[in-house]
């Protein structure tokens, strides 16, 4: 009975709080939408559909973790990943874009009266980071980035967590890390992007962020009662590559929409996210095959996806050639980390860590090796090029933003533990979330769907 009114207390405070939020929002100067010069049509038209684009990715990164899980935990594992398109889509209009992207305080945040409600967001274009398309429209941009980022931290904590605790987990890691380092790598009075730090599409904002933190659950919540089990194998190995595919084709729009506009940049990108993905998949296939492993369609999907990790934040400022070097490196380390993690006590359930956390790091560094102002004139050169300090550089951002992200990520783990209990009963584990969170069932048997005619 404490349980049930604890939750309903949870319910009732949470639709309080959107309730108060609906209300102020009624009550906010919507601004006047205003014909700016400048404004480019074209560019418009591309980073609309690249923002489409990217909101893809998060259905498609519920069907890869979804098909990864046990039977029993299918729905939960991916509802905890879709439910950040709603979560995060009113902490982004209400305050998060204000944070990230408002006046610099000092470097580290936001203004967050910038912004509040999405004010001065009409009636302030065209985006002063992207001249040629609106604010309106690089805010919504930036917003399927927060989106992904929390979605991703599910992965390392699949199959044992409580949904509502890691509700509340997904808005204070958006507030209190996503939105942070959103500000130091993206808005140029930030502390990385005043160091020099080249982050073209989130390596260090997203992945690495989300994969320190998963890192970080993965140690608060210790092992699954199934954990290292014969019968936890995949079970919609099809759900993986469906997953697979919708985050290939999203992730064009992550790296090429990146370039804000319809030109070469995109383009560019566009090539080196395409080769650099089919780099890393057939590396981690062909690796499996050299250690006595038969190549597989998770090896395959997996190491694809270490892939697009990779090149996100090199996409915009390396060539075409060094992203299929990016691409080989990335998916050999991963795998290598893959494959020490399955040997060690951390549980992490679908690696996390290990593809975004690890593939993050590869890809931040590499960037620091091969970027070329040839590619990108607002960029600058790497180490391969003479460079060395943009290497060093990197490798300090990444430092910074790794154990940033780790060490705030177990704070607010241990937090919300306090608050809510974290971690599933033994019992509900053992039934599954699917039942024990959601009362749902998929009616899957041997992993595939049964339809009822």
């Amino acid at each position: 009975m404490k349980h049930l009114k604890k939750i309903s207390l949870l319910g009732w405070g949470a639709f309080i709080l959107l309730i108060i939020l609906s209300i102020t929002g009624a009550f906010m100067n919507p601004g006047k939408l205003l014909s700016a010069e400048g404004l480019v049509p074209a560019d418009i038209a591309w980073v609309m559909i690249a923002g489409t684009l990217v909101f893809l990715m998060t259905p498609g990164l519920s069907f890869f973790y979804g098909g990864m899980v046990n039977n029993k935990n299918i729905i939960s594992t991916m509802l905890q990943s879709f439910i950040a398109t709603g979560l995060i889509s009113i902490f982004w209009v209400v305050i998060g874009f204000s944070l990230a992207f408002g006046s610099s305080f000092h470097g580290l945040i936001g203004d967050p009266t910038k912004y509040f409600f999405f004010q001065n967001i009409l009636s302030s274009q065209p985006s002063p980071l992207a001249p040629t398309i609106p604010l309106l429209l690089y805010a919504l941009f930036q917003l399927k980035f927060a989106i992904i980022a929390p979605a991703i931290v599910v992965g390392a904590i699949a199959e044992r967590i409580q949904f509502k605790a890691y509700l509340l987990f997904m808005f204070l890691f958006s507030l209190v890390i996503y939105v942070p380092v959103a500000h130091w790598a993206w808005n140029p009075d930030g502390i990385l992007a005043q160091l020099g730090v080249l982050d073209f599409a989130g390596g260090t904002v997203v992945h690495i962020t989300a994969g320190c933190a998963a890192l970080a659950g993965a140690i608060v919540l210790k092992q699954r009662k199934r954990f290292k089990r014969t019968e936890d194998e995949p079970s919609n190995i099809p759900f993986v590559l469906l997953g697979t595919g919708l985050l290939w084709f999203g992730w064009f729009g992550f790296n090429a929409g990146s370039a804000m506009g319809a030109n070469g940049l995109a383009v560019s990108a566009f090539a080196t996210t395409n080769t650099d993905t089919a780099a890393a998949g057939l590396s981690w296939i062909f690796f499996d095959s050299i250690r006595g492993r038969k190549p597989s369609a998770m090896g395959f999907c997996i190491g694809a996806v270490v892939g697009m990790v990779a090149i996100t934040p090199a996409s915009g400022f390396v060539g075409i050639p060094q992203s299929l070097c990016i691409g080989v490196v990335a998916a050999l380390i991963s795998n290598l980390a893959v494959h020490w993690r399955s040997q060690s006590s951390l549980d992490d359930t679908l690696d996390v860590f290990p593809c975004h956390g690890i593939g993050g790091m590869v890809g931040m560094l590499l960037t620091g090796v091969f970027a070329t102002t040839a590619i990108n004139p607002d960029g600058a050169n790497g180490w391969l090029y003479g460079n060395f300090s943009l290497f060093s550089t990197q490798l300090l951002g990444m430092l910074i933003v790794a154990s940033y992200s780790f060490v705030m990520a177990w704070i607010l783990f241990k937090i919300v533990n306090l608050i809510y209990p974290i971690r599933v009963s033994e019992d509900e584990e053992e039934l599954g979330l699917d039942i024990s969170q959601h009362d749902e069932s998929n009616n899957i048997q041997g992993g595939y769907p049964i339809l009822d005619i």
